[in-house]
Parts: structure tokens; sequence; C-alpha cells
């Protein structure tokens, strides 16, 4: 080869690097910050787990850009009975190996979800199930454990499989072998930590996306997202930092698009007679656990300065939380005052709990789940040192923090939880109810929180047909559980994406998913 001919080579590759839209139009390619830590869409309730597994697996029921609910696989859900729902299954849709999809396969992706294990378990969404009856090939009735009214909001990330999966493990699904869904793209390969490439699947049943194919890179580094977005290396960026944020916004050759999400950074410490991380009082181990008493947990709340956590720390993007759910969510109490700093205040109540020099705490958070968690961590143990408390803050993986925190390993943690039914029992069901596997209620409560009269009126909640009634008991549980410090909420996140500008259109989600097949060129 001619050095001529070389140089020429390596310039058009060049250029085909630096703009892949143009070289590709049929390729997509999005840098995310995290990716599935599996293909089994039951493996994991994990937000970037269900973002990229929606483009191979369709759910039950489906949801717009604001969680309003909408058909899916289910044309339409119709409660027949105070513990009884019907749900007709979409006609004519077919899986991608060819094998229809009917009421058979729902019924068996309802009740697999129990049988899979993995670090975050989704049977949050099953809970209310108590069993599933095929009526006829499409139509399913599911029984309830009681009055069930927000069952189709659980269904919103009921991923649908095939019956022919059988008792397919793990390893079958990321090898691509039992990857089998009737989303808009079929799968073609994932690297863990790496790429995850899907092909568009040419008879999906609803509008057919623009894309032929798609990559999702997992860039967990922040700058190095950036910077391949700016080289050309992706289209699209997800998580764009808030460090860079206001550069690229300037940046005439970048467009930037920003939403509200619905993601809260919580801080969630033991409540139990004892700790997994033992505290140090003077210096020493103590068995006793500060956090179990209101006053230290009110303490470590006060001490929070959430106006500086969103104007300095996330430069902006973000709002102060005072409850585990955003403003208008259904069961959003507006009896709850906006926290307020107040450092003599947090001192005086830690004088009072018997800690008047403080004590020594763990502190461990995550670092590349949302925006901002891992200086958001950081900033917090510098707040709380001012009250005369010793954080030792630790951000890590999620491929880390999560197992560890199922494990109950953390004395103090804090990740984000979002509300992605848009409605209290989610959350609260999850988070704040005492662990009830039975009811399958606090399946993610991780600080071992309990109170009875929370639990008595939330499962009142659960029961109540009624829309009013039913949000006013939430709202009242709500209430609860935030004066109680059952958790502590810190800042509710905005979310910014980035592309080169005039390249795709892009609309932003509240749940800040980043789908492929809603997105276009730009006009």
């Amino acid at each position: 080869m001619s050095r001529k001919f070389l140089h020429a080579s390596i310039a058009t590759l060049a250029l085909m690097m630096a703009a892949p839209l143009a070289a590709e139009a049929q390729t997509l390619t999005i840098g995310v910050r995290a990716g599935p830590d599996s293909i089994d869409p039951h493996w994991s309730t994990l937000g970037s787990q269900a973002e990229t597994l929606r483009h191979v697996f369709d759910t039950l029921v489906g949801v717009d850009n604001n969680l309003q609910l909408q058909p899916a696989i289910a044309t339409s859900w119709t409660p027949t009975g105070e513990d009884t729902w019907e749900f007709k299954i979409r006609d004519g849709v077919k899986f991608h190996n060819g094998e229809p999809l009917t009421a058979e396969d729902v019924k068996f992706s309802i009740e697999r979800i129990p049988q899979v294990t993995g670090p975050m378990s989704t049977t949050i969404y099953t809970k209310r199930v108590k069993s599933v009856e095929v009526v006829d090939p499409y139509t399913l009735r599911v029984t309830t454990n009681g009055t069930a009214p927000s069952l189709p909001n659980d269904f919103i990330r009921l991923f649908i499989v095939p019956k022919s999966t059988g008792e397919a493990k793990n390893d079958a699904f990321n090898s691509g072998a039992k990857a089998i869904g009737s989303g808009p793209y079929k799968f073609v390969s994932w690297t863990p930590k790496g790429d995850f490439v899907a092909e568009r699947n040419e008879d999906y049943w609803g509008e057919k996306p623009h894309w032929q194919r798609v990559v999702r890179r997992e860039i967990p580094d922040d700058a190095a997202r950036v910077a391949a977005l700016r080289s050309g290396g992706v289209d699209l960026i997800n998580y764009v930092p808030a460090s860079d944020y206001q550069a690229i916004k300037g940046d005439g050759s970048m467009e930037t698009f920003i939403s509200d999400s619905l993601y809260i950074l919580n801080v969630q410490p033991v409540q139990g007679a004892t700790l997994p991380q033992k505290v140090k009082v003077d210096g020493k181990e103590v068995d006793a656990n500060p956090f179990a008493d209101l006053k230290v947990r009110t303490a470590l709340d006060k001490a929070i300065d959430r106006k500086t956590l969103v104007r300095v720390v996330l430069e902006g993007l973000g709002k102060p939380a005072n409850q585990l759910m955003p403003e208008g969510f259904f069961g959003y109490s507006t009896e709850l005052s906006e926290p307020t700093y107040d450092l003599k205040g947090a001192k005086a109540l830690l004088a009072e709990a018997g800690y008047p020099n403080g004590f020594e705490f763990d502190f461990t958070c995550t670092n590349n789940r949302v925006p901002g968690d891992s200086v958001v961590c950081e900033a917090l143990a510098q707040m709380w040192s001012r009250a005369g408390l010793k954080v030792n803050a630790n951000a890590l993986n999620g491929t880390v923090f999560f197992p560890a925190s199922q494990r109950g390993d953390y004395s103090v943690q804090m990740s984000a939880w979002g509300t992605i039914t848009g409605e209290a029992s989610y959350t609260y069901g999850s988070m704040v109810h005492t662990a009830d596997k039975a009811l399958g209620l606090g399946a993610f409560n991780r600080t071992g929180y309990s109170n009875k009269a929370f639990d008595t009126l939330f499962e009142e909640g659960q029961r109540t047909l009624d829309d009013e009634k039913r949000r006013k008991i939430f709202e009242e549980t709500s209430k609860i559980a935030m004066e109680d410090r059952a958790l502590i909420p810190t800042v509710i996140l905005q979310t910014v994406w980035a592309a080169k500008a005039d390249t795709v259109d892009f609309q932003p989600r509240v749940d800040q998913e980043t789908l492929a097949y809603l997105i276009k060129p730009a006009k």
C-alpha cells in the first residue's frame, strides 16, 4: 500500500468515526452511564437494566413520556371484582423467534419472576398477584391478594418472555440464546460493561423504529462520555455531568436536552438495635445504634443544606426534596414543610441524644447510578462534619454497592430511587413498610424501619378503590414516614442529555430513560 493511499485511508476512517450519523445513517450509537447487569428482564429492578431491555422485551402495560398508562401488550385492563383484574392481550404479536404471543406467555412471565434471583428482586412488580388464569388465548385473569387498584401501574415493568423460555438461567439470556422478546429491536450481542447491540425488528407490532441498528455503549466515566460525544464516537449521551453542562450548553456545535426527573437521592440509616458497621464514640466502637433515635436522624436532616447541594454541588441541576416523591405524584403530601438548614439545631439534638461530641460512622453511596451521586455523597459528609460528626464517605460502583446493600452490609447508605409508577404504593410499599415477604412489602427496606401505624394505614390505602380516598391515605402515610425520618430525602435530580447540534429529535422522559425507538433524526 502506498503512503499516499495509506494517509487517505486513515483520513477517511477518522471522518467516519467522527460522524457516525452521517456515515451510518441507520445506526444510532448512545453513550450511557450504566448498562444492564444481565439480559434477563426479570433479573433486576435497576433503571439502567429496564431501560436497555425495553428495546428487546415488551411490557404488559406501557407508559408515555410523563408516566401515564397506555396500552402495550395489554390493550385494556378492567377490574372484574374486588380482587380480580382482566387483561386483554394484543392479537397478532410475535416473538422474535416467530412464536405468537398469547396469554400463556404473560402467565408464564408473571409466575417466573419469583423464581429468578438477582441483586434487586423484581417481585415488587408482582407482589399483589395471588394467581393467574388464562381465560382464552387473548384474555388473562389476575386474582390479587386483596383489592389492588394499582396493579396496572405495577405491570409497567412486567416484561414478557415466551413460555418456551422454560427454566433458562441467566447465562442463556446473556449469550443471546434466550434473549427473545417481542419488542422493537432484536438482541444481537452484549459485552458486560461494554456495548449492547440490537437490530430493528422488521415485524414489530407497533410503530417501526427509524434506526436499523442501535449500539448502547456503557461509558461510566463522565469525562470519557463527554469526550466520546465531542469526538463523534457516539451520537447522544445521557447524564451530562453538572460540571460540563454550562460549557456544552454554550457550545454552538452541541445541543442539550434537560428535564426534571423522578429520582431522589435518599439517605437510609439503619434503625434496628444493631448496626452492621459499628459507630465510634470518642474513638471507641460501641454496640449502641445512634440512628435508632429520632433525634439523631432529625439532626442528620437539619444539618443538610439542600440549597447549597443544588446550587453549588449540582450546579443548579436539581431541587431540594422533602419527601420520597416529586410534587404532584399520587400520594405527595402538601402538609410537609420545606426542610430547613439548621446547624445549631442539629448540634443541640445530638447533645440531647447523648452525643455532644458527635460520633464516627461509615456512609456508603453509589458513584455511577445517577448524575451527582458521588459528589453529593462527599458534600453530605462535609455538612455532617460541621455538626460534630466524623463521616467516612465511600462511593462505590453499583455492581458492588447493590449486592452488598441487599445483604444488609451498610449502616448508612445513599442511592437514588424513582417512583416509576407515579404513585406512592410503589415507593412507600417497597422502602418504608416493614419487610414482609408474605405481603410482598418492604422488599427494599434497607433501614429496618417498622411502624405499626404506618403499616396499617398503608395497607388500608392499598385496599381502597376510591382514588380520592386512596390519595388522602397515601398522603398521610407520606407524612408519617417523613416526620419519622424513615429515610432522609436530599435532592430531586434533573437530567441532561447532549448530542451534536441538529442531529437528533429527542424528547426527554421523566423516568430518564433513553429509548432509541423513540428517537428520530433531526428534521
